[in-house]
């Protein structure tokens, strides 16, 4: 994967990778939140409660400012950001 240019614009390469690594880390956090809910296999189990994570760090700020310009995410407060449902 390649590094993000810390100047200037984000590119739709960056910006796609970034989401991607983003989608990909909700994801794994909130598989693994409901593999621990319930240690029973018999039980109906839950769904995860986390909506909004600290996004990777291997991507500057400027590459999230501009995903959540585009609409892709949102700001949830104190450094986080949730995924904008568009379905």
């Amino acid at each position: 994967m390649s590094q993000p240019e810390s100047s200037g614009a984000p590119t739709k390469e960056q910006l796609k990778a970034a989401f991607k690594a983003f989608k990909k880390r909700l994801k794994n956090l909130r598989l693994d939140e409901e593999s621990n809910l319930n240690f029973r296999p018999t039980s109906a189990g839950r769904r995860s409660e986390i909506v909004a994570i600290t996004p990777p760090a291997q991507f500057d700020q400027n590459i999230w400012d501009e995903l959540a310009r585009q609409g892709k995410i949102k700001p949830a407060g104190q450094g986080t950001y949730e995924l904008i449902d568009n379905s």
